[in-house]
């Protein structure tokens, strides 16, 4: 085929000379000088011609580049790309693990336990709840699962497998070494009572481990959403194990540490060892000043961990309870009853702005802020000996007035009225979500570091707190016989209630069992408002870690409801009810009624928290 195209190229020229001849300019023939051109036959190296013409696009190779889709499964085989500048030994570490650690530390004894009624044996100390969630126990492995995913699929990150295998090992160990000297050293109790291994978090350290692997390896390299994806779903996870009871916020906050100084360790000891083996891409770079960013943070909340409700001042329609004008004057404000005390709060953000320049932008903020329960006093103590010992003594008062002295034989005869009862929490967080707006400040410190500040304004909403109530146990009714005077019910000369004779209670052979709300604590919607200070440190050119200190405020209505004899209501006979509800009657008629509770409260809060921004 080469020969062949010599030889159109020899005849090709010979014909251009004989036209040549012939053309004539101003009646001269135009003379071309032609040099003479020998046939040869050559041998023309293999090469890969582009036309002058052409759309620049090579035609020789049309395999995959480094950069296409290309499985990867040379787990043994180190490679280095060209070009990748090598990591120094501690050049690239973060250490904002540690402050993380420290915090947890700090707010390790906030750890009042819950009081609520015993199950399957266990003391009367523990948190019992219905919540139960096991995605934590699989959300913890995301990190890993993507890094080794986007591996297989042939997507480049930062480290071929040898050196990428040896990083996350060194990572896990620390982190394993870290988290099982610390949790049987210190042995700290779990809020649900299990086992006193409880701080630090293994889940969330666990979590927090593969987000930082994700985050070096794809979000450094790649695309900085890969790092959000990864801290995200590890903040979800260690949010998932303060709700499932299984760890205290200071627990979270300490194995988030944890979970992101190992990694860091692990991958300085990686760059000690293979220097500039193994290397693939290079740093993300992102050559602007402005501080746009989105970011993630984890955070606990100080302030506000007290609601108190004054029985008497507070206490919506307490004529239904037998309390008459005179006595609420003269007992309000006297101090408060009811109390319902926090513990430090779990605060998780999602939160973003975009500036004009480098120092004013707009941005918003949706935040939840969950705070759990330390106990509800005598509220969420239920026992049923007290229970049958307190409806005993108000019977025996019902029996008395009806001229009968009842005993507390007569009234367990064929059966107690309650023969277990318990409170399951439905929800032991009042948590509350706010979405803000607002006007953000930037102060640029130097190229690294900057101040920044904020004025946010929102809506919170509130999710109640819930305690239900169990009970079950033998139906009893109450037989009885109204005084008839004048064609009317009598009544008592003294007090003015009705005379009535009430025989024996007796058991009616039925059972009962019921649930219901036996206590919640809500809150209406309101405005918030918000502001803060921030110190921010912009570790690569589009990543940055900020320490913030926020100020929130707002002004709640709550409202305590507070059932605790719903459960007379199945335990009874309907004519018995009848009798139990009139208040002319019967001394028990005002607990029959829930008790609400209504106050207004201004809120402060205050939040101390890392953040994880991309620059944008």
């Amino acid at each position: 085929m080469r020969k062949i195209t010599v030889v159109m190229f020899f005849l090709l020229g010979t014909c251009l000379t004989a036209l040549a001849e012939n053309i004539v300019v101003d009646d001269e023939l135009l003379k071309l000088d032609v040099p003479e051109m020998e046939p040869k036959l050559v041998t023309v190296e293999n090469q890969t011609y582009r036309s002058e013409l052409s759309l620049d696009i090579p035609t020789a190779d049309i395999s995959l580049t480094s950069d296409g889709w290309k499985p990867d499964f040379d787990f043994f085989k180190s490679k280095t790309n060209p070009g990748v500048k090598p990591y120094k030994f501690i050049d690239d570490m973060s250490f904002v693990g540690v402050p993380l650690f420290l915090a947890g530390l700090a707010i390790k004894g906030d750890k009042a336990m819950f009081r609520v009624n015993n199950k399957d044996g266990k003391p009367n100390t523990q948190l019992l709840t219905d919540f139960k969630t096991g995605i934590d126990d699989y959300t913890q492995f995301f990190g890993p699962v993507m890094v080794v995913g986007l591996k297989l699929g042939g997507v480049e990150g930062r480290s071929d497998w040898p050196r990428l295998l040896a990083s996350a090992g060194l990572s896990y160990a620390i982190m394993a070494g870290l988290v099982n000297g610390i949790k049987y050293s210190a042995k700290e109790m779990r809020p649900d009572g299990s086992s006193a291994n409880s701080w630090p978090s293994g889940h969330t350290a666990t979590s927090f481990v593969g987000a930082t692997l994700l985050h070096k390896e794809y979000g450094l390299t790649r695309s900085p959403w890969y790092s959000v994806a990864g801290y995200g779903v590890a903040t979800a996870t260690g949010v998932m194990r303060v709700l499932n009871n299984r760890h205290w916020v200071s627990d979270v906050m300490s194995g988030a540490g944890i979970g992101i100084m190992s990694t860091e360790l692990g991958y300085a000891i990686g760059d000690l060892l293979f220097k500039g083996k193994g290397l693939l891409r290079n740093d993300l770079e992102v050559n602007t000043e402005n501080p746009s960013f989105f970011g993630i943070s984890m955070g606990v909340g100080l302030g506000g961990k007290d609601i108190d409700f004054d029985y008497f001042a507070d206490m919506q329609d307490p004529e239904s309870h037998g309390l008459d004008e005179e006595m609420i004057k003269e007992y309000s404000h006297q101090g408060a009853d009811v109390n319902i005390d926090f513990r430090s709060a779990t605060v998780v953000d999602a939160e973003g702005a975009y500036f004009f320049n480098k120092y004013v932008g707009v941005g918003g903020r949706f935040r939840v802020r969950a705070m759990s329960a330390k106990s509800f006093g005598q509220y969420a103590d239920i026992s049923v000996a007290d229970v049958n010992d307190l409806w005993n003594t108000q019977f025996a008062e019902l029996y008395q007035k009806g001229g009968v002295t009842l005993t507390p034989a007569m009234y367990n005869e064929g059966g107690a009225p309650v023969t277990e009862m318990k409170g399951i929490v439905k929800s032991d967080h009042l948590a509350e979500f706010t979405g803000s707006v607002g006007v953000y400040f930037n102060i640029p410190l130097s190229s690294r570091l900057s101040l920044g500040t904020k004025a946010l304004i929102g809506r919170s909403f509130t999710q109640e707190l819930d305690i239900d109530g169990y009970a079950k146990g033998n139906v009893k009714n109450i037989p009885y016989y109204m005084l008839i005077q004048d064609g009317l019910v009598a009544k008592d000369p003294e007090d003015g209630s009705l005379l009535f004779l009430p025989e024996a209670p007796e058991s009616t052979g039925e059972t009962y069992e019921t649930e219901w709300d036996y206590l919640k604590l809500g809150a209406s919607s309101s405005t918030a408002w918000g502001t803060g200070i921030s110190l921010t440190y912009r570790y690569k050119s589009n990543f940055s870690w900020r320490l913030y200190c926020d100020y929130d405020y707002s002004e709640k209505k709550y409202t305590l409801t507070y059932d605790s004899s719903y459960f007379l209501k199945r335990a009874v006979t309907s004519g018995t009810l009848a009798l139990l509800s009139n208040p002319d009657v019967s001394p028990l008629a005002g607990d029959l009624t829930p008790y609400v509770f209504k106050k207004d409260k201004k809120m402060h809060y205050v939040t101390i928290g890392l953040s994880f921004l991309v620059n944008l």
